[in-house]
C-alpha cells in the first residue's frame, strides 16, 4: 500500500503513483516468476491520480464515511 504525502495538485499527485507503478513494472521483470497482480495505492484524497498510474485496490474510506473526527482523544 502507497500513501504519499498530502498534496491538492493532481498532476504533482501523480508522481510517486507514477515511480510505485515502476518499481512494480522492475519487480516483476527481476522475479518473472513473482505473481504480483495487485498495486494498492491511493486514498479517497488521491484516487483518480492513483487509478490513471495504474491503482489497481484503493482505500476510499472517507468518501464512504466522512472525515474522521480528531477532535475527541480516547482516555
Amino acid at each position: 500500500m502507497a500513501i504519499p504525502s498530502p498534496c491538492e495538485d493532481p498532476q504533482a499527485q501523480r508522481l510517486p503513483f507514477q515511480q510505485m507503478a515502476q518499481l512494480l513494472a522492475d519487480i516483476r521483470t527481476a522475479n518473472p516468476k513473482a505473481q504480483l497482480d495487485t498495486l494498492s495505492m491511493g486514498m479517497t484524497g488521491d484516487m483518480a491520480a492513483a487509478i490513471s498510474e495504474g491503482s489497481t485496490m484503493v482505500r476510499i474510506g472517507t468518501a464512504i464515511f466522512g472525515a474522521r473526527d480528531y477532535s475527541q482523544k480516547p482516555e
